[in-house]
């Protein structure tokens, strides 16, 4: 891995992950899939949650899937698309259960780069996907690492907010310290699982609490 995608901060943690065989069995897949097929997001997007929210200023890691696979929506922060697109119904739900919970006006473009660039770590455990085909870079390698991501923030941080939507994200909770961390779970804000308990989850209210009682500044989670 060249120092070259990353920050020094998040470089000097990730280092000894790089140089592991799965990473570099995963290195040379997303290659291989990149000179045959259309791979999202972009080479230089790939790593971008890294990019915008510096270790040392994460105070919320929201955790996705994989990104988006339709052509030009993935921009490397999970569940964020670009400004000209249209906003995924997911998203659409997230901007709802904000509206509900702070009575915040819901934005009228999906990009959610001003949250990563507050302290929000916009963290997809797959940072890959094939053009139209969800899920075709999963168990490549890529969860390993970002399992190794969650570990470190972890370890190396206190007082950090996890917020788990769906199955998926809530088995990452094996990683994180809940004695020194916060732990949100809700159903998944996808329409077929968002009334299963996603909407009055208060995500964002129940973050910022938390915290204002660790002695931190709270998220603005205004995108206007």
């Amino acid at each position: 891995m060249s120092k070259g995608y990353f920050p020094d901060d998040w470089y000097s943690k990730l280092k000894t992950d790089f140089q592991k065989d799965s990473f570099k069995k995963l290195r040379h897949f997303v290659s291989e899939e990149r000179k045959n097929f259309s791979i999202f997001p972009n080479q230089n997007d790939m790593f971008r949650a890294f990019i915008e929210t510096p270790f040392e200023k994460i105070k919320v890691v929201i955790l996705g899937q994989d990104p988006y696979h339709g052509r030009g929506q993935a921009q490397g922060l999970a569940f964020s698309v670009q400004e000209n697109f249209p906003i995924p119904p997911s998203l659409q739900n997230i901007f709802k259960e904000l509206n509900a919970d702070l009575q915040i006006e819901i934005p009228d473009n999906g990009n959610l780069l001003t949250w990563a660039n507050r302290g929000v770590f916009l963290l997809n455990t797959v940072l890959t996907v094939r053009e139209n085909q969800a899920n075709s870079h999963r168990n490549q390698g890529w969860e390993i690492f970002t399992n190794s991501v969650i570990q470190i923030i972890s370890k190396e941080r206190d007082g950090i907010v996890f917020v788990l939507w769906g199955k998926s994200a809530e088995k990452k909770s094996i990683f994180i310290d809940q004695t020194k961390h916060l732990i949100l779970k809700a159903p998944h804000p996808s329409p077929l699982s968002s009334y299963r308990g996603f909407f009055g989850s208060s995500p964002f209210s129940k973050a910022n609490k938390y915290l204002c009682e660790k002695g931190k500044v709270p998220i603005n989670w205004d995108l206007n």
